[in-house]
């Protein structure tokens, strides 16, 4: 491995993206050769790198894995890794990993539901957040209250908020009678609750809201609530191109590995499918 730069190398080997490094690095979080380490620091093979005091597992290039999940996040959980009150994580119901960790690309609030996508490959997940990706989110959203065609041209048009202005780039009627509607709406960012944020400064509020798409990847329908598919090397490999990556092995699973890995998928859509008509028996 030659020098790289020391975020690139931790984003990489699936600590996080590489801001979330960036900030590691900022905070003291991450030291090198036993020295706190400094954004723009390049390291290689022989330095010692340490995060939190505890040695990290370093992958090389030929080493790391590309590998995606669609997840159906259920309203109720939380997006962060661990959670001090205790509450159930969106990474609680992920399958576990051999090499690296999953990195969530975005975030949902606990009141929202639907797509999340994570990856084990840093590079990937900051491709995909990053502004200047210009990758498009699009929500459903039940409104209570009267929508009329000019709130939806100014909530397009632009709306001020507290961290500056906001639209959507989209709006468009979906479903619903009386004073619950269901529209589909697309915003170019993930700002904290922007999608609420603009249709609360209409005077509206907002009762369900689920994302159903993150740039190219949509949220099937037979991946239920609490349950997860993992995308395709060829569907990789498209997305791959699409974000002008170089392409990686496919990861190649042992027949038994394969089996289990599809049996899992199996029950979590088997519980998901009993367990409310179980509850409604009770």
């Amino acid at each position: 491995m030659s020098d790289e730069k020391l975020q690139k190398v931790l984003a990489r080997s699936g600590y996080g993206s590489r801001r979330e490094m960036e900030r590691w690095v900022d905070e003291g979080r991450v030291s090198v050769n036993g020295a706190r380490a400094k954004l723009g620091d390049r390291v290689g093979r022989n330095d010692k790198i340490e995060i939190d005091g505890h040695a990290a597992k370093i992958v090389t290039e030929n080493e790391s894995q590309r590998r995606v999940l669609i997840y159906n996040k259920p309203i109720g959980e939380v997006s962060t890794r661990h959670d001090p009150e205790g509450r159930s994580t969106v990474y609680d119901h992920l399958p576990p990993l051999k090499q690296g960790r999953w990195i969530a690309i975005g975030r949902l609030d606990i009141n929202t539901s639907g797509l999340l996508i994570f990856t084990t490959d840093g590079q990937l997940a900051n491709l995909m957040m990053h502004p200047s990706a210009n990758i498009d989110r699009e929500y459903a959203v039940r409104v209570l209250g009267n929508v009329t065609e000019e709130m939806i041209k100014t909530l397009k048009e632009g709306v001020l908020l507290e961290d500056g202005m906001a639209r959507f780039t989209d709006v468009q009627y979906f479903d619903g009678e009386g004073a619950n509607k269901w529209f589909h709406c697309v915003v170019m960012e993930g700002r904290n609750r922007e999608v609420r944020r603009l249709w609360e400064s209409q005077g509206v509020q907002v009762s369900r809201l689920k994302r159903v798409r993150y740039g190219s990847i949509f949220l099937p329908s037979d991946v239920k609530a609490g349950t997860w598919k993992e995308l395709t090397h060829k569907e990789i490999k498209v997305l791959s191109n699409m974000l002008g990556l170089e392409q990686k092995k496919p990861v190649k699973m042992k027949p038994l590995e394969k089996a289990k890995y599809e049996r899992k998928y199996k029950r979590q859509q088997i519980r998901q499918s009993v367990g409310p008509k179980k509850r409604r028996e009770d």
